[in-house]
């Protein structure tokens, strides 16, 4: 399936130039539908100035007009018509037509209001787990005043296009792409892009990849380091959901609470076919669901296997703990968390979706230096010891299909299935 973006465009160039002038101060057009709340902040805007232009400083009507052409990419379908319209008021306004350089600045506003909303639109499956990272949501007015106040407004625009390094980089391979077969793109680009969107363009934050099961830390709108990272397993019950939430902190010797399904599907089942021996030798504890400790010997393992009963296990420190030396947990209502793992062999798979769903890390001991600005050391071997970041730090655990390798667009496999429902809804 193949998406064309620039069908009709020309219809509408055709419609826009055939305008009176002056017809040409309303910024409305076919294609293009402007919120009425919209039309309003940007009147109340020149009111405040006076009228007086916002886009004829250093170039920034033809840049906007540029980024435009490909706002389709940035979720704004309407913006190459929207361009169109603006280089045919220009035009005229060049002409001597005051109308339509005033009809002109004041469709670029109106314009520059919608793209940055598209920009901060949370993409569909994303779960904001944490009030710290909802997304910004600014109003019109808000939008206009930052550009107005920007020292170099081209500069302001390019700062916020650019999203992040991540989404700048797939979004200019797939303006290459697009410009190279006659504006045709797979719709896995799309549907990635509207994901990467909603990772920010500044601060220190880290974001997960679970589609190419990679991690990156990212600071000042650059990858200062990345790692690879094993993600759930392609069953619904096991994928990584997609969601963003903040790091405050990292737990050194952590226990390894294992969850209920592992405890009745794993732990209930080895110890039938292996005998007690498989609950001393890994470090296990058996407790009952107040926390008391239990005797392993005294459980009906049958019984926790049938789901007839339970009992929490939970591992202790050491060499063959799940968690590793490292868990870095954050809010969220799927008990998701990250954590370094005893079994390094598997990161040598292009296959990393074995987990059950949290997320493992190729270096625990790299990321908690970042995270923390020091080396991540306990301070004795007790169990559970909480260390507080420096600074809270965003996560944001996205998916994306759509890569970008030696600036061509490249593909992993939706092993979730995700693009194929985004494409069911288009």
């Amino acid at each position: 399936m193949k998406i064309r973006f620039f069908a009709g465009v020309a219809c509408a160039a055709l419609t826009i130039l055939a305008l009176p002038a002056e017809a040409a101060t309303t910024p409305e057009m076919p294609g293009a539908t402007f919120d009425p709340s919209t039309g309003s902040a940007v009147g109340a805007f020149y009111v405040s100035r006076h009228g007086a232009p916002l886009w004829v400083k250093d170039g920034a009507a033809q840049q906007f007009i540029s980024l435009l052409q490909r706002a389709a990419l940035d979720g704004l379908p309407s913006g190459p018509a929207i361009a169109v319209q603006a280089q045919a008021l220009l035009a005229r306004a060049q002409a001597g037509d005051p109308a339509a350089a005033a009809a002109a600045d004041r469709l670029l506003s109106t314009a520059w209001v919608q793209y940055v909303e598209a920009l901060h639109a949370p993409p569909s499956g994303m779960t904001y787990a944490d009030k710290w990272v909802m997304p910004r949501s600014d109003s019109a007015a808000a939008i206009l005043a930052r550009a107005a106040a920007a020292p170099s407004l081209a500069a302001h625009i390019r700062k916020v296009s650019e999203v992040n390094p991540l989404y700048a980089q797939l979004r200019d391979a797939a303006w290459a792409t697009m410009q190279s077969n006659g504006g045709e793109l797979d719709p896995r680009v799309l549907a990635s892009l509207d994901r990467a969107r909603a990772v920010p363009p500044q601060g220190r934050y880290v974001m997960v990849d679970t589609a190419g099961a990679r991690l990156y830390m990212i600071e000042d709108g650059r990858i200062a380091d990345s790692m690879k990272v094993i993600v759930g397993k392609a069953d619904p019950s096991t994928q990584t959901p997609m969601l963003a939430s903040t790091i405050y902190y990292a737990t050194l010797n952590p226990y390894w609470h294992v969850s209920a399904d592992m405890v009745r599907s794993i732990i209930a089942k080895n110890v039938l076919d292996q005998g007690l021996g498989y609950i001393r030798t890994r470090g296990y504890q058996v407790m009952n669901d107040d926390g008391e400790m239990l005797d392993p010997a005294k459980v009906d393992w049958r019984a926790v296997a049938a789901g007839r009963e339970t009992v929490r296990v939970r591992q202790l420190p050491g060499p063959m703990n799940s968690m590793g030396r490292i868990k870095i947990p954050f809010p969220n209502g799927s008990d998701l968390y990250l954590h370094d793992t005893p079994n390094k062999d598997l990161f040598a798979s292009d296959d990393r979706t074995l987990s059950h769903g949290c997320i493992r890390l190729q270096d625990a001991e790299r990321l908690g230096r970042w995270l923390m600005g020091r080396d991540p050391e306990a301070a004795t071997r007790e169990p559970e010891q909480n260390m507080l970041l420096p600074t809270p730090v965003p996560i944001y655990v996205t998916y994306l299909t759509a890569q970008v390798d030696n600036g061509r667009i490249s593909f992993v496999d939706d092993i979730y299935g995700r693009d194929t429902q985004v494409a069911a809804l288009r």
